[in-house]
């Protein structure tokens, strides 16, 4: 059984100034992690039912999904580092 690549879903909305923001860096973020770590762009407006099920409160907000579940959150416009010190321990063992 071969291991599953995590998934990191961003959350956002075209009226938020700090998620616009961060969409360059999880540019970079899926690039650098290409093989590692999957990045996918949710719109709140769009799926709404996805929002509600999840329970995102916060525009923007990330979470990092393995396993299908939901291993970690975070709300709001937050750095590179901080992104990093989220996604190392689920993807230190992973091949890049």
């Amino acid at each position: 059984m071969g291991v599953r690549t995590p998934l990191l879903v961003f959350f956002t909305d075209e009226r938020s100034g700090p998620a616009r923001r961060m969409e360059s860096l999880l540019a970079h973020l899926a690039r650098k992690e290409r093989g590692r770590l999957r990045v996918q762009h949710i719109d709140v407006d769009r799926h709404p039912d996805l929002v509600r099920r999840l329970h995102v409160r916060a525009v923007p907000t990330l979470l990092l999904i393995k396993d299908q579940r939901v291993v970690e959150r975070l709300e709001g416009r937050v750095s590179a580092p901080k992104i990093d010190r989220m996604l190392e321990p689920h993807l230190h063992n992973l091949a890049a």
